[in-house]
């Protein structure tokens, strides 16, 4: 991996702005980069803000960014005992966080990788006057997939065993979702994979988008993944989800966490198909005579 500072000067590089916002149940660390258009990057697993700084970094130029560590995470710290995770509270802190640093009328685009991707659509759901644009890249719909019993009964596997038999025998399981090699190694303030297979795989795994509310929200949701990734199992479920509101999957450099290995290619790319979606989301809207 480079170093930093080998592509993005110092100062964009550290964020402009850190700070903590409380919440129910939890107090959420962010970081703020750049400006121009609001754009919130929400991290999967056991990510924290540190997973998308080299990309943040490049993005800073063009938006304003704002990364955060998701509740239970690194230094987003839960009030209480650890306990299973649920997208729809992670949807209200991304929320919370849009509300507490957005302008008031502003509406946002967002991208979500993974776990994050989930959070991402349920945001959108939730809130479709405050997004703009959601970019969901590889977003681990386990459930819709017709052999879905079998990967969430892997995962139930995976989870058991690390209860069992400790760390290293779980993450090699772990290695079915992504084409039976290693997940990638991933930067972090802190290690968070023990919250993250206690309290986080299964009932995120389990999250299903509400059929009827996705379809409401359609023409501001781009289906992404990654070129590397295209024959993983992680990658299905985008396919599923993009064929029946008849989208297409817009591929981006890298597998899975593309972002991570190839910040500026990845970002280049993000900026390239926000601005595509945009357009057409106004287009359509203009057509149809709607409106924010």
């Amino acid at each position: 991996m480079c170093h930093h500072t080998d592509f993005a000067p110092w100062s964009v590089m550290n964020p402009v702005n850190s700070g903590t916002l409380a919440v129910p149940g939890a107090t959420i660390y962010f970081e703020v980069r750049g400006e121009g258009p609001f754009l919130l990057l929400i991290g999967g697993g056991n990510s924290d803000a540190t997973v998308y700084k080299r990309l943040a970094a490049v993005l800073a130029g063009s938006h304003r960014v704002v990364t955060y560590d998701p509740r239970g995470n690194s230094r987003s710290v839960l009030d209480g005992s650890p306990m299973d995770q649920r997208v729809e509270e992670h949807a209200d802190d991304a929320y919370r966080l849009i509300e507490h640093l957005a302008d008031p009328d502003e509406p946002v685009y967002v991208f979500g990788s993974c776990s994050g991707g989930l959070i991402a659509l349920e945001l959108t759901i939730r809130h479709p006057g405050r997004v703009r644009l959601v970019v969901a890249h590889e977003a681990p719909v386990l459930s819709i997939l017709p052999d879905a019993e079998r990967h969430l009964a892997l995962l139930d596997d995976i989870c058991e065993t690390y209860l069992r038999e400790g760390m290293a025998p779980a993450l090699t399981k772990l290695q079915a979702l992504h084409g039976g090699r290693p997940a990638p190694d991933l930067p972090e303030v802190h290690n968070n994979t023990d919250f993250f297979l206690t309290h986080f795989v299964r009932p995120f795994t389990r999250f299903v988008p509400d059929p009827a509310a996705l379809e409401e929200v359609a023409d501001k949701v781009v289906w992404a993944g990654g070129h590397a990734s295209r024959e993983d199992l992680v990658h299905r479920p985008t396919l599923v989800l993009a064929g029946r509101l008849g989208r297409e999957v817009e591929l981006f450099p890298g597998g899975h966490v593309g972002y991570a290995r190839y910040p500026a290619d990845f970002a280049e790319r993000l900026v390239e198909v926000l601005t595509l979606a945009a357009d057409a989301a106004d287009a359509l809207r203009g057509i149809t005579g709607g409106g924010q």
